[in-house]
């Protein structure tokens, strides 16, 4: 029997998922199958138990469902209750269903490793309030950056997001107003904004020159925050595709017990998104 893993979310025919975790699997020599799951959007969990019945053995959870992914889940790892959403489940022999957030440590481990960047001591500008955001908050704090300011177009979903993790490191949170002129060292677009072609309302001066202007979206071409970062002056420009192989990664090390090599597969997905444009 080969073990099945999924992708799971609505849309889903763009997911590079299949792809990722196919190469990861050919490079380490493991027997698996992997796909792309569509779900109603009324029927997430239906889903996930047909394929759990069937046998499956693990999924990842994309948009719209990792708020629903959390709540199905019978247990959590730290990381993904600290996000209050779920981007991977390993299903258990006994019918336990484990959710875990990769997100976060993805995102990390492509700034850090592939990009060369730390983040201790930093000023960190993150923008947006949703599940990317929610995933991206500890992870970003265990590295003990300066600050990590929160952005969002409602502040009060910012200044909540602040009180539930105060205890973990300085974090500011507010309107995006309320950072101008208040430059960053590493600035995160985790919104969606760039999925309908826009740009955060962001104002001027928030970038250094030495500034890491990193959109949470993979794209073929830049996203229009990229584009935005670059005028005002970022010498360092970087979108989803590295975070996207990195999280997936975490999700294979959780699933099979190795960890895999990623610099080759982010670049040969940065060749296929190329030539697909």
């Amino acid at each position: 029997m080969t073990d099945t893993y999924a992708v799971i979310g609505n849309p889903i025919k763009h997911s590079q998922s299949p792809f990722i975790q196919h190469e990861f699997a050919r490079q380490t020599g493991q027997i698996m199958r992997y796909e792309a799951i569509l779900a109603a959007l009324d029927g997430f969990v239906q889903t996930v138990k047909t394929f759990q019945q069937q046998g499956g053995k693990g999924m990842n959870i994309t948009v719209p469902f990792k708020l629903e992914a959390y709540a199905l889940a019978t247990q959590l790892t730290d990381r993904a209750k600290a996000a209050q959403a779920v981007n991977t489940f390993k299903f258990r022999a006994n019918g336990m269903i484990l959710g875990d957030n990769t997100d976060g440590a993805g995102l990390v481990r492509d700034i850090e490793i592939n990009r060369g960047i730390p983040i201790a001591h930093k000023r960190i500008l993150l923008m947006g309030a949703g599940g990317a955001a929610h995933g991206a908050i500890l992870p970003l704090l265990q590295q003990h950056p300066a600050l990590l300011a929160i952005a969002n177009r409602t502040p009060a979903k910012a200044l909540a997001l602040q009180q539930q993790f105060a205890g973990h490191g300085n974090i500011a949170a507010g309107h995006y107003q309320d950072f101008a002129g208040a430059d960053f060292d590493i600035l995160i677009n985790a919104t969606s904004a760039s999925l309908q072609d826009a740009l955060p309302p962001l104002p001027a001066g928030l970038f250094k020159t030495t500034a890491l202007a990193y959109d949470m979206l993979y794209s073929s071409k830049p996203t229009p925050f990229l584009i935005f970062a670059q005028a005002q002056g970022a010498q360092h420009l970087a979108d989803g595709t590295g975070m996207l192989v990195e999280q997936a990664a975490e999700s294979f090390f959780l699933w099979r017990g190795i960890r895999p090599e990623t610099q080759t597969v982010i670049k040969q997905l940065r060749d296929k998104l190329h030539h697909a444009s």
